[in-house]
């Protein structure tokens, strides 16, 4: 059970998002600063010290801004116990699974937080939410977490599953590390840190494509994303990896891409479990084809995890070594 009270020195960098959002003739847009949050909040046992970073809806949030994020953690994770981000719900799981990649080996813990309603709003989701998030910053070992909702969970296996409801993010195939009970912040899975130099890499590669299966896609415009620049995919297949292959022959197309030295990885649109491509034939056909299974990796994680291992320019080979690693948490490796 975890409730500490002990003043520790936390940061909090404010990004926008409909937590600091105001009602303006546009619809909401962010209004509040980071100092506005932390009023609204009321008082909480940490020393902490508020940087506006950029004030941007998470829609607007996109690798440029992931760099600034990134550098900002970097250049003051020494100077605190912990840093607490707020920070749009639409991309938040994107933003705190390229945290993942860019910042190996963080520290420090980083937690990620924001809300479904705007602070200024009478019975808003964004008060418990900043609490927990201070709490876990205080609390955790090194990482980088999402908190929402009472859960705590790494940033790369979260996922926003609802628009508007308070539960909106769920821990995907791991199990949350942290959640507040009536004891307090109950530790689920104590990690194990081990200390290691952290390293600032913000190196990516955007030219990848997210591209989601169905019954009908014309693998032809696979080949049209190559021929307009596209360095690699992550292909949402059916169930445990399936792949068309009478007709509409993706396995081909993948199997032509890969001889191009363009990496074509194999994720699953069902949200739970994973991708196991030795399984059915449909699967097989893309494996023999040379498809990288993304296992039970979220598809938030695994574009960020092919735009950053692209940016290092790895190969296909590289890639696919690197797909079969755990870098931080984000992958079951079962051999």
């Amino acid at each position: 059970m975890v409730n500490k009270l002990a003043t520790q020195k936390l940061l909090l960098l404010s990004t926008g998002g409909t937590i600091a959002s105001v009602i303006s003739e546009d619809g909401l847009t962010p209004g509040e600063t980071g100092e506005d949050l932390l009023k609204m909040v009321g008082n909480l046992p940490y020393d902490i010290t508020v940087k506006d970073i950029m004030n941007l809806d998470s829609s607007n949030i996109q690798p440029e801004e992931w760099e600034k994020i990134a550098e900002t953690i970097y250049k003051y994770r020494h100077d605190f116990d912990g840093i607490v981000v707020s920070h749009g719900t639409d991309t938040m799981a994107y933003t705190a699974s390229m945290m993942t990649f860019m910042l190996q080996n963080i520290d420090i813990p980083v937690v990620f937080t924001g809300s479904q309603v705007p602070i200024n709003v009478l019975l808003s989701d964004a008060p418990d939410n900043m609490k927990l998030a201070f709490a876990a910053a205080a609390s955790l070992q090194p990482g980088i977490y999402l908190a929402f909702d009472g859960k705590v969970m790494r940033g790369c296996r979260s996922v926003k599953v609802r628009t508007t409801a308070f539960n909106a993010f769920e821990s995907v195939n791991f199990p949350p590390v942290a959640e507040v009970t009536s004891d307090g912040l109950e530790i689920k899975l104590p990690e194990q840190w081990q200390p290691r130099q952290c390293i600032l890499n913000t190196n990516i590669d955007t030219n990848v494509s997210l591209v989601k299966l169905f019954p009908g896609f014309d693998p032809r415009l696979l080949h049209a994303m190559a021929e307009n620049g596209c360095h690699g995919i992550v292909i949402e297949a059916y169930g445990l990896g399936g792949m068309t292959f009478i007709r509409r022959n993706v396995a081909a197309a993948i199997g032509e891409l890969i001889r191009k030295g363009i990496p074509v990885v194999a994720a699953s649109q069902c949200l739970y479990e994973r991708s196991d491509l030795t399984k059915y034939e449909v699967g097989r056909q893309a494996l023999l084809e040379g498809a990288i299974s993304a296992r039970d990796m979220t598809s938030e994680s695994a574009i960020t995890k092919l735009m950053w291992g692209l940016g290092q320019g790895m190969d296909v080979k590289d890639i696919d070594k690197f797909f079969n690693t755990d870098v931080a948490g984000e992958v079951t490796i079962d051999e």
